[in-house]
């Protein structure tokens, strides 16, 4: 279940040697291309200053180096959700996805005290997972924390981080599963170890799942 690239966007690159020629005739090194590409805007919907895609988040942007623009879920499909742990507080991995040489941020910061920060819009792709192809499908959602701390994963952030995962699972399609719902340890080519053993997945499910029914019910 790969991620599928709708439209590259309105720039065209063509390879060519060792090179590439971009736009108006300018040449650029393959290495300085595969930067390049990873910036490449898509095709963006109007953007609302400050608005969050979960009600209970507020915005914190990110520096726009840290994600790519994108145009979710109608140029990649959006199919699972990587669960993080910062390894710091807070604020420091704020502090982290605001600086444009971290090269990496997630969509969603959860604190142990149940409070969230969004700081990529879900249409973007954001680098979180270090991986291409599961950036594009996959919204990313950091814990405030330390793997090896079992105390770190509270209540209010389980419960809050739930909600938010429903709202995803919504928003998308995506099933409540181990399938779908993922840590970083497990995405391919990573050298992560997050979020730990001290992560209890089966409660995890479980709220998600109750907040998902929850959802649905409002819904109806």
């Amino acid at each position: 279940m790969g991620s599928r690239k709708k439209d590259i966007g309105r720039r065209a690159l063509i390879l060519g040697g060792a090179a590439a020629v971009v736009g108006g005739g300018a040449f650029v090194a393959r290495d300085d291309l595969s930067r390049l590409w990873w910036q490449l805007p898509g095709n963006q919907r109007p953007r609302v200053a400050g608005a969050v895609d979960f009600q209970g988040a507020r915005w914190v942007e990110a520096s726009d180096a840290n994600f790519r623009w994108a145009d979710r879920p109608d140029d990649y499909e959006v199919d699972m959700i990587v669960v993080h742990v910062t390894q710091g507080d807070f604020d420091s991995a704020v502090q982290a996805f605001q600086d444009p040489g971290h090269q990496a941020a997630a969509h969603y910061i959860v604190g142990q005290d149940g409070r969230i920060a969004q700081m990529i819009r879900e249409l973007d792709v954001a680098y979180h997972a270090g991986n291409r192809s599961y950036n594009e499908r996959s919204v990313g959602i950091e814990h405030e924390g330390f793997v090896d701390r079992p105390q770190d994963f509270t209540d209010a952030m389980y419960a809050a981080s739930a909600r938010l995962a429903a709202g995803i699972c919504a928003r998308y399609g995506i099933p409540v599963d181990r399938e779908h719902i993922i840590g970083h340890v497990e995405v391919p080519g990573t050298d992560h170890t997050d979020p730990g053993k001290h992560w209890d997945w089966d409660r995890y499910l479980k709220l998600v799942s109750q907040a998902r029914e929850a959802l649905a019910k409002t819904e109806a």
